[in-house]
């Protein structure tokens, strides 16, 4: 990873992948002891959404103040906690669609059955929203994003650090 890289997608991707086949594993173990998979409540999406819109408000003053456009002082500690608490939003999202998607990835094959199926859409719901997470934190990391002066040349950046 190159210095100041951030979060990259592809690695939301692999947290996500990792985490729909380990949550797949653990909840067909769970359905073998003759236990049913609970589903999950709506308050979970809404606390989500909250988490994305909080995300994206405290970027956009970051955004504001790194363009110059508000010269309300936001110190560089709040700005550098905007870009982990974006960075941990990103991760979180990618870790709850995994979750989410094993769970419907386990009620599938009853899917023919309307209670079933009637399980499956909460599940489907909270992966989109913890998608929509995923993606409000990979905003905040861009919003954050320092921008390149243009007396700053490459070749001096990497002086010094190890390949």
């Amino acid at each position: 990873m190159t210095p100041h890289a951030g979060v990259r997608a592809s690695t939301l991707v692999l947290v996500g992948v990792l985490t729909t086949l380990l949550g797949w594993l653990a909840l067909r173990w769970w359905l073998a002891g003759g236990r049913l998979v609970e589903e999950p409540s709506w308050i979970g999406a809404v606390v989500m959404v909250f988490l994305a819109g909080g995300l994206l408000a405290a970027g956009w003053q970051v955004k504001k103040v790194r363009d110059g456009v508000d010269r309300h002082s936001v110190s560089p500690l709040r700005a550098a906690r905007t870009l982990v608490l974006g960075q941990a939003g990103a991760l979180t999202g990618a870790l709850l669609v995994g979750w989410y998607v094993a769970n419907v990835l386990v009620l599938l094959p009853d899917a023919d059955v309307e209670s079933q199926r009637a399980r499956i859409w909460p599940f489907l719901l909270h992966a989109a929203v913890a998608v929509l997470l995923a993606a409000a934190g990979m905003v905040v990391q861009w919003m954050c994003r320092v921008r390149r002066r243009d007396d700053e040349d490459d070749d001096d950046d990497r002086a010094g650090l190890p390949a």
